[in-house]
């Protein structure tokens, strides 16, 4: 990395928070990209796995403390322009309207917003003061009346890539059954991990070729509601055929997109939900639940389908009509990863981005 004496960032991109969460898998995906053609500093916590060291232009991309950030940021640009700080959280958003309004820094204040209901009235009070106001989907731009830009995330198709042949690279995996299916994200009831084992509990009977398989973080306080899934399995005699992984390492994900056939996110609520496109990216059908970006990122029937809500049924139909046919499963797969090509990459969400970014400096 370039030290601080050699890049002055037009961009200061803030990530505050200690634990890594979908905000940093955001930030995590996006700087590689943002830095091919613009000078970024990156504050706040180290976001885990060698792809960032080794992707970023080192030219164009600086790690700052807070302090270091704000110090630069006492001064305008060299060429006169005001810098942007690009925040995604309430305190990073406190942060920048102290330096700006108080301290009058010559800084102007972006903000992306996820979340699909009305905030309450001090979120509203700050993205109110942002100069600049990015909505993941028009469904969140709705509750954010100064909205500037509309832009989905996107998925790295580097990252993301299908194997050679869905056909047979499950038997990498090492385990049971020719297919597999998986399930990506956190495991707690907001994301709909109990749906997804209830609705396999239905069909693995009928379909031995395949396997199920749940990744992500439990936290503690979700053990419980982890352990009782777990006893459902055993006492059907499936646990061969629902495996929980754990929480897996970032540079492991990938993989186990190529390795499955289907992917299944059927979350209670979702802001936005980033796991389809990256399984889209891998030639992976989809199978969603109908919130989040998902109406607008799955094609139903051409990349996967979508159910309601909280419905183990549906979701069972769903699963069964892939499961019968695992060539149309491979074909929409094939099919999803055209579609984050020419509608969802990285470099798209990064364009989009940069379009607002241009009319603050």
């Amino acid at each position: 990395m370039a030290s601080v004496s050699v890049i002055d960032p037009d961009i200061i991109i803030t990530n505050l928070h200690r634990r890594y969460t979908g905000v940093s898998g955001t930030i995590n995906a996006l700087l590689p990209v943002q830095s091919r053609d613009l000078r970024i500093g990156f504050v706040g916590t180290d976001l885990p796995g060698a792809a960032i060291a080794e992707t970023v232009n080192p030219n164009n991309f600086v790690r700052l403390s807070l302090w270091q950030a704000i110090r630069l940021s006492r001064q305008p640009l060299a060429n006169g322009r005001k810098r942007v700080w690009h925040v995604r959280r309430d305190p990073e958003m406190m942060i920048g309207i102290f330096l700006r309004d108080l301290l009058r820094f010559p800084i102007r204040l972006a903000f992306t917003s996820a979340a699909k209901h009305r905030h309450s009235w001090f979120p509203r009070w700050l993205i109110s003061k942002m100069d600049a106001v990015i909505a993941t989907t028009p469904e969140a731009a709705a509750f954010v009346p100064n909205t500037s830009k509309v832009v989905f995330h996107g998925a790295s198709l580097d990252r993301f890539s299908p194997p050679e042949d869905k056909r047979s690279v499950w038997r990498q995996s090492g385990l049971p059954g020719r297919y597999g299916i998986g399930v990506f994200g956190r495991i707690r009831p907001s994301k709909g991990t109990d749906i997804f084992v209830d609705a396999m509990l239905k069909v693995l009977p009928d379909f031995p070729d395949f396997t199920g398989i749940i990744s992500g973080l439990c936290q503690p306080s979700e053990q419980a509601y982890k352990q009782a899934m777990l006893d459902k399995i055993a006492s059907s005699g499936q646990s061969e055929r629902i495996v929980f992984l754990g929480d897996l390492a970032l540079d492991d994900i990938p993989m186990w997109y190529r390795n499955v056939t289907i992917m299944v996110a059927c979350p209670r609520y979702e802001p936005f939900g980033i796991t389809p496109l990256e399984a889209m990216a891998s030639s992976c059908a989809v199978i969603a639940s109908r919130t989040g970006a998902f109406e607008h990122i799955v094609e139903p029937e051409q990349t996967g389908l979508l159910v309601p809500t909280d419905d183990v049924e549906a979701l069972a139909k769903a699963l069964r009509e892939l499961m019968s046919d695992p060539e149309k499963a491979i074909a929409m797969g094939q099919r999803g990863r055209e579609r984050v090509a020419a509608k969802f990459s990285i470099e798209q969400e990064a364009a989009g981005i940069q379009s607002v970014y241009a009319h603050l400096t």
